[in-house]
Order: structure tokens, then C-alpha cells, then sequence
């Protein structure tokens, strides 16, 4: 028994080829051809040498006395692997015994029937809206997530006719039961109070006592009120110096009244000297415009109640890039319903609403608005003599007695030009 031995053979590596040096393999996708002899193999490239995309592109057509194949490297008939791959196939020489490795490009062959009519591209449809155009290239190109959206959007999307149509059915109803002036009218009431009830605190109109109308807990809730215990005693050994460089200075007047005249002894002290710090971050944070992380910090703040500060009462903007907190219009007018409500449990359900208005930097009619809006009652100070003027206290007070007014919104009309 003999053995034979296969001849030795090296390989060499042809180095870097280019697009029209590589070998080429075939795959036809119909099956294996039986006499590959008979075909006749031509190859096209694309004339535009100077675009880089097309400048590679190579068709490669095998003819026979049957049928014709062709294979592309683009499009959407071409193998995708072609770009994450490298293909190489080797060239054996019998008479050096070396094989040549060369790079290569697999294309796959498919059958092309005469007569066939091959679909041709549509032309764009110039009706279509940018949103149209964009849900488009989603459905070929997006992501999943992408395409998740897109399907969720469109299975919520409504029918704008029927839409139409019973929005405009309803409307006329309500039209003809109620009547075109007292729509009118309801609707510019709700554009006055909507504002403010946005931003009113949590309300009990059906409580059975003044103080459970707006709770405290809800104002300051048992830990924020433990927090301020530190605070709240620095605030209740200020001197009488220390008062009156606060009331020249931050401008805190209710805090300052409220500190002159609170209870000697007891949890009532303590209870007022709290809520007369946490007063006056609430009038600080009022009169200012943009708020830092460091708000309340040379005060000695908690951090509970600092962020509290910033979340309830300010809003995020964005500035070069950065994230700003910064109290708003709308802001300002919270402030001064829960400031207004804590004065209530303060001072046995009366606020001054003079003193505080002045202490938040806005408008006497802003102020009496806020407190309407809150239901509170009005407090008309009787006319006094000449003489007993000057001892007698004129500032606006509010009230919260129940059951809480619902007061009649005063709404100013602009008479039309007439037309001559």
C-alpha cells in the first residue's frame, strides 16, 4: 500500500487591488448551472468615474441560448454582505505551485425574462405634506423605536372629518340650549379665573371649620415644619435692632409684625417663628427674578425647604445652554395665594393684604384679586374722624369666614368702532 503525498504549495498575497482588478464570484439563485461553458459573462461599470458612489457600481450579465442572468453590487437586488465583508478567492499556478490570493465581489445572478417590464420609478407626489414625507422615510429608514411611534401615532389618530363634524354637531347644540350671550359670557369668566385657580393652594370649600378650608399641611407638611426648627428658633431671638434692619432692608413687614407681636412662651411661639421664616423665603423668592442652587443658604435654609422653593414656586428655563429656575408672572401670583394662606393660620384666619402686597412687589388690585379668587372676605375699615385717623389702622384686610364668597368677576368690554 502506497501513500501518495500532496505537492507542496505556498501563497502569495497580491496586495491591494482595485475595484476592477478584484476576481469576481458568481451565485445564481435559481439553482447550479450544469454547463457553465455555455454562458457568456460581460461586465459594465458606471461611466462617472469622478463620483465617488457611483464610480463602483459593476452590473455583471451572463448570457445563454435560454435565458439571460444579471447581477448588480447596488440596489436593492444586491447582497448586503458585500459591505460588511471581504471576500478573496485563490489562484492556483501548477506549474510554480503557488496559489495567488486575490480579492473578490460575490454577486448574486437572477434570472431576467424577455418582455418582462421592470416597474419604474414613480414620480414624487408633490401633494404630500413635510409631516407625509417624514413618515415615509421612518417606515424605510427608521429605527424601531422610531416605527413604534409612527404605528401608535397613526392607530390614535382620528378621522378629521368625523371629527369635524361632531365637534360642530355638538357645538351647535350647546348653542341653541344656552344661547350665544351666556356662552360668551361664561367663557370670558373662565379666562379671568383660570389663571389664578391654576395656581391657588389645595382647597376644602365643604370644610366645617375656617382652618380646614386651607389646610397647613398642605402649606408645610410635618417634616418641612420639623426642618425649620433651627431656623425657627434664630428667627424668634432677633433683637428689636434686628427687626427694624430686616424691615429697612429685606422689606419684610408682615414677618416683622407678626415677630413683634408673637406669643411669649409656648408651641404657639414656636409655631409663629417658623412660619415667619419660611414667610419671609417666600417674600425673598418673590421679588427676585432668577434663582440659583444656593437660594436660602446665607439664610440657613433647610434643604428640604429649598427645594421645596424651587420646585413649587419657579420654573425651568434653559439660557446660553444652562438650566435657569426662574419665578414667572403666574409664579409670583402663587406666591402670593400661599403666603396669603399661611398669614391666615398666623393671625386666627385675617391676613393684612396691604403689608403683604407691598412685601411681594406687586399691584394693591393684584393683591385683592388673589384674595377673591382664594373666597376670602373683604374687610372695609369704617371712616374715621380727622383727628382719629392718624391712630387708626387703614390697611385692606381679608378674611376667610364661611361660607366662602363667590364673588361676581368685573369684565371690561371695548365698544367697537362704527364704520362710516
Amino acid at each position: 500500500m502506497t501513500t501518495n503525498m500532496a505537492a507542496p504549495c505556498s501563497l502569495v498575497c497580491c496586495g491591494e487591488e482595485s475595484d476592477s482588478e478584484k476576481a469576481v464570484i458568481v451565485r445564481f439563485s435559481n439553482g447550479n448551472v450544469k454547463n457553465a461553458e455555455k454562458l457568456d459573462f460581460t461586465m459594465y461599470k458606471n461611466a462617472d468615474e469622478s463620483n465617488p458612489r457611483k464610480k463602483s457600481k459593476r452590473i455583471m450579465v451572463a448570457e445563454s441560448d435560454r435565458l439571460c442572468y444579471v447581477g448588480n453590487n447596488f440596489g436593492a437586488g444586491s447582497l448586503k454582505c458585500n459591505n460588511l465583508c471581504k471576500y478573496y478567492v485563490g489562484v492556483l499556478n501548477r506549474q510554480t505551485m503557488q496559489m495567488e490570493v486575490h480579492s473578490a465581489q460575490l454577486f448574486n445572478m437572477q434570472p431576467v425574462i424577455p418582455g418582462d417590464a421592470t416597474e419604474t420609478a414613480k414620480p414624487q407626489d408633490t401633494t404630500q405634506t413635510y409631516r407625509d414625507k417624514v413618515d415615509s422615510l421612518i417606515e424605510a429608514f427608521g429605527t424601531n423605536k422610531q416605527k413604534r411611534a409612527l404605528s401608535s401615532r397613526r392607530l390614535n389618530q382620528v378621522g378629521s372629518d368625523t371629527l369635524h363634524q361632531a365637534v360642530a354637531k355638538a357645538a351647535n347644540t350647546v348653542i341653541d340650549q344656552k344661547g350665544l350671550e351666556a356662552l360668551q359670557q361664561e367663557v370670558d369668566e373662565t379666562e379671568v379665573q383660570g389663571d389664578l385657580a391654576l395656581h391657588l393652594p389645595p382647597c376644602n370649600a365643604g370644610a366645617d371649620k375656617p382652618e380646614n378650608v386651607y389646610l397647613f399641611d398642605d402649606l408645610l407638611s410635618p417634616v418641612e415644619f420639623g426642618a425649620l426648627e433651627q431656623a425657627g428658633s434664630k428667627m424668634a431671638a432677633l433683637t428689636s435692632e434686628e427687626l427694624k434692619k430686616m424691615r429697612d432692608e429685606a422689606g419684610c413687614l408682615c414677618v416683622v409684625k407678626h415677630l413683634q407681636n408673637m406669643p411669649s412662651v409656648g408651641e404657639a411661639r414656636d409655631k409663629v417663628a417658623r412660619c415667619a421664616f419660611y414667610l419671609s423665603m417666600l417674600l425673598k423668592l418673590a421679588r427676585q427674578r432668577s434663582i440659583t442652587r444656593k437660594f436660602g443658604q446665607e439664610e440657613g435654609c433647610p434643604r428640604i425647604i429649598q427645594s421645596k422653593l424651587l420646585r413649587t414656586f419657579t420654573v425651568e428655563t434653559f439660557n446660553n445652554g444652562r438650566v435657569q429656575n426662574i419665578v414667572s408672572s403666574s409664579m409670583r401670583s402663587k406666591l402670593a395665594a400661599y403666603a396669603l394662606a399661611l398669614l391666615l393660620h398666623m393671625n386666627r384666619m385675617t391676613g393684612d393684604l396691604t403689608l403683604l402686597h407691598r412685601d411681594l412687589g406687586i399691584t394693591e388690585a393684584r393683591m385683592v384679586e388673589v384674595a377673591k379668587s382664594m373666597g376670602l372676605t373683604l374687610i372695609k375699615q369704617a371712616r374715621a374722624k380727622a383727628f382719629e385717623a392718624e391712630s387708626q389702622d387703614t390697611n385692606k384686610h381679608a378674611s376667610l369666614v364661611l361660607p366662602l364668597v363667590k364673588y361676581d368677576q368685573f369684565i371690561e368690554r371695548r365698544k367697537r368702532k362704527k364704520m362710516h
